[in-house]
């Protein structure tokens, strides 16, 4: 981490914060006139964010973390403290999916992938963020689930059976949290349109996905003072199609 900045604006930790999702509520924070600190897997990724962002670029921190890994969380959340003195907000953003094949076809590999991308990266980004956000009093976490956490297809058990077991993780800390200033929502997104969905299902009509920038914008309002009163939500954001 750099030298410490001392800033009025507020401090937000976007966790895959170049990838489809991600790179639309880095923006969007940005655009608030936040400073944002993402972690990525991609340096192209990140340099066509930088870009997007442009002057707003000299408000981003971009970090190559693996967010599964406790301890290289810990260190970076520690550093964004050491630098800016708090965290107000943490999205988490990461996420995988792995579908089309019999829960009893599938290679035991691609279950353990779906509980860490969509799971445990949830567990490890929350401690940290929790822990620090209660020193100081307050903050807001929000966890990208899925509509399939709810609606359970064939085909798709492990990557159903990992965002359901998020959603209920989520809903459980909002009742550890209760009184403490500190709030955490969950988001259910459906198909988002992306450039990844899109080359994967060519076919779809793309219209009736919602876009990043929308569900940004949902992601943003709950991290805001605006959406203060909500705390332990699963918000659908499944476009009205």
């Amino acid at each position: 981490m750099e030298s410490k900045i001392i800033s009025t604006a507020r401090v937000v930790l976007v966790a895959g914060g170049t990838g489809g999702l991600g790179r639309a509520v880095s923006l969007a924070f940005l655009q608030e006139g936040a400073h944002v600190v993402v972690t990525y897997r991609k340096q192209e990724e990140l340099d066509a964010m930088k870009k997007l962002a442009g002057v707003n670029s000299s408000q981003l921190d971009a970090y190559k973390v693996d967010v599964t890994d406790e301890t290289a969380v810990g260190k970076l959340v520690e550093g964004i403290i050491a630098r800016h003195g708090r965290l107000d907000a943490m999205v988490n953003t990461v996420g995988g999916y792995a579908g089309g094949v019999k829960l009893w076809e599938m290679d035991t590999k691609v279950f353990d992938q779906m509980l860490a991308l969509n799971l445990r990266a949830g567990y490890v980004l929350s401690c940290a963020a929790v822990r620090v956000m209660l020193k100081q009093g307050g903050g807001a976490i929000v966890n990208i689930a899925s509509k399939a956490a709810i609606d359970h297809a064939a085909g798709a058990a492990a990557y159903a059976a990992s965002k359901a077991a998020a959603v209920a993780m989520i809903d459980s800390l909002a009742e550890d949290l209760k009184g403490t200033g500190v709030r955490v929502n969950s988001v259910l997104p459906n198909i988002i349109d992306t450039e990844a969905n899109r080359k994967a299902m060519p076919k779809a009509d793309f219209a009736k996905w919602p876009k990043p920038q929308d569900i940004a914008r949902v992601i943003v309002f709950l991290c805001s003072d605006s959406g203060k009163v909500i705390h332990g939500a699963a918000v659908p954001v499944f476009g009205n199609s």
